[in-house]
């Protein structure tokens, strides 16, 4: 609770990517629209697969968050991902994310995180434009 009386906004999803990727993109949500709290960032700086997937796993744990964005889709922490949510019904892996991708995921709070991944998913591939020859 915050010392307003207000209940904290739920971490909605997890963010992981390579160095300082995850918590960069969460910081231009937050910055955008205040709403970065909605996600834990996970790096994979210095961890192997199996650390990965244990950090990721701990995520999801503590905030029963049933959504992972990561950066790319052959990455570390893609196939960390990956091996994990066989064992976690539920859980959707959302990769080779962006910026616009992220923003209209979070504006969604009011809809099931699973369900606001497909108008997001929408988003995020309609903003990559190639401008000029």
């Amino acid at each position: 609770m915050s010392s307003g009386g207000e209940q904290e906004p739920a971490v909605r999803a997890i963010v992981a990517g390579h160095g300082t990727f995850a918590s960069g993109i969460v910081s231009a949500v937050e910055q955008i629209t205040g709403r970065g709290q909605q996600f834990i960032a996970v790096s994979n700086t210095g961890l192997c697969l199996d650390d990965i997937q244990g950090a990721l796993a701990s995520a999801l744990d503590v905030s029963h968050a049933r959504v992972i964005f990561t950066d790319l889709p052959a990455g570390s922490c893609t196939m960390a991902v990956r091996r994990m949510i066989r064992e976690r019904p539920g859980v959707l892996l959302v990769t080779g994310i962006n910026l616009s991708l992220l923003l209209d995921f979070v504006m969604q709070d009011d809809t099931d995180p699973v369900v606001a991944v497909q108008a997001a998913l929408e988003r995020g591939r309609a903003s990559m434009v190639v401008y000029g020859a």
